[in-house]
Parts: C-alpha cells; sequence; structure tokens
C-alpha cells in the first residue's frame, strides 16, 4: 500500500487545518490507520488512530479534544481535522498503516508503511 500525506501548512495559533491521508494500492476499510508527528529534535510521537473494526478513535491526552480522526471508505482517505492549533503542534505530519498484530499502537515501530510526511507549521 502507498499512503500520500496532504494537507499541512502555515497557520496562525487557533486557526485550523484538515490533513489527509490517501491510500493505493489496498483499502483503508480494512485496516487501522494513525497519525503521528515529529518535531525538529524530537522523537515521533502518536496522535490519533481509527480502528478498522467499528472505527473506534483514540487520541494522545495532547490533542485530545481537539484534533478529530475520521474516515471515507468511498474515497479510501482518512483525515485529521486540527481545530486550536498551537505552536506546539507544529511538526511534520505522517499517516501510516500495516500494525504489527497484537502491537501497541502508539509505538512507531509497530506500523509498517507510512506516508512521507505534511508540514503543519503553527505561529504564535
Amino acid at each position: 500500500v502507498q499512503l500520500q500525506a496532504s494537507g499541512g501548512g502555515l497557520v496562525q495559533a487557533g486557526g485550523s487545518l484538515r490533513l489527509s491521508c490517501a491510500a493505493s494500492g489496498r483499502t483503508f476499510s480494512s485496516s487501522d490507520i494513525s497519525w503521528f508527528r515529529q518535531a525538529p529534535g524530537k522523537e515521533r510521537e502518536f496522535v490519533a488512530v481509527i480502528i478498522k473494526s467499528g472505527g473506534s478513535t483514540f487520541y494522545a491526552d495532547s490533542v485530545k479534544g481537539r484534533f478529530t480522526i475520521s474516515r471515507d471508505n468511498a474515497k479510501n482517505t482518512v483525515y485529521l481535522q486540527m481545530n486550536s492549533l498551537k505552536p506546539e503542534d507544529t511538526a511534520v505530519y505522517y499517516c501510516a498503516t500495516d500494525l504489527t498484530y497484537g502491537s501497541a499502537r502508539s509505538k512507531p515501530i509497530n506500523w509498517r508503511s507510512w506516508g512521507q510526511g505534511t508540514q503543519v507549521t503553527v505561529s504564535s
């Protein structure tokens, strides 16, 4: 599967962005899909995940209540709606799929397929 992340940009604090992650080569509906982010000099960190079965969602505490992950199976695309953005949200955002069975969803090493990343910059 190939993933293509898009939608990043420069936004002022308090603003919103919607990231998209489009898949090709396989349908998304049968896969967990996650978003991670990596700021300069920091490790890649978990942001959100949407589960294939039932569409349950889970978020990092730092984004809970501000970010929403969703999927459009007809378009084979997963979205990350980001509201009330803060300067500390500045990072390259990556989508990922192909979770190693039974492993922790919050660990980047457990996801085998990654998109190329999209830059989000929040100015104060």
